[in-house]
């Protein structure tokens, strides 16, 4: 297992995607497969993509903010990124980049989310959708071993990262 210390945050890869059920996507990891937010929306428009993308720099400013961010082709978030620096939230220096090919572990992960789906191949509405990838995404960041950088110094960070996403403490 890779210690998530030593994992490369300089690259981030973030996708406006469509996560098999009515309601469009955006998912935000590093180059090392670390997830680092998600978060799902009616609507696939340029507030939307800011606030996303506002949240997830604010709350990894600790670990710095990332030298690249790689997007697929969407208009919006093109636009909410240079709002973003525009406004002073994400540093000027953020070069972003619009490849496809960029995105392939991100693009990857959807298999996951397939193989519970099965042959109904979406979600019935927006509510289901969110838990089901809430636990999903909390289960695989345990299997990744990313509750020590949710609750470091703690004496079991797995649990303080369930308690967390579950609302259960």
């Amino acid at each position: 297992m890779k210690d998530p210390r030593r994992c490369n945050r300089n690259s981030w890869q973030t996708i406006l995607s469509d996560d098999r059920c009515r309601a469009p996507g955006l998912r935000a990891i590093t180059a090392g497969g670390q997830t680092l937010d998600f978060y799902l929306s009616p609507k696939r428009n340029v507030a939307v993509a800011k606030r996303f993308l506002a949240k997830t720099l604010r709350s990894n400013a600790s670990a710095g903010f990332p030298r690249v961010i790689n997007t697929d082709k969407a208009p919006s978030l093109a636009r909410a990124i240079a709002e973003l620096k525009s406004e002073g939230i994400c540093p000027p220096t953020v070069e972003h980049r619009q490849v496809k090919y960029l995105n392939n572990v991100l693009e990857g992960d959807h298999g996951r989310l397939k193989r519970i789906l099965g042959p109904k191949g979406a979600f019935k509405n927006r509510t289901s959708a969110y838990r089901t990838l809430k636990g999903m995404e909390a289960m695989h960041s345990l299997r990744k071993g990313q509750g020590t950088m949710f609750a470091y110094g703690q004496p079991n960070p797995d649990a303080v990262i369930v308690s967390r996403v579950f609302e259960t403490a």
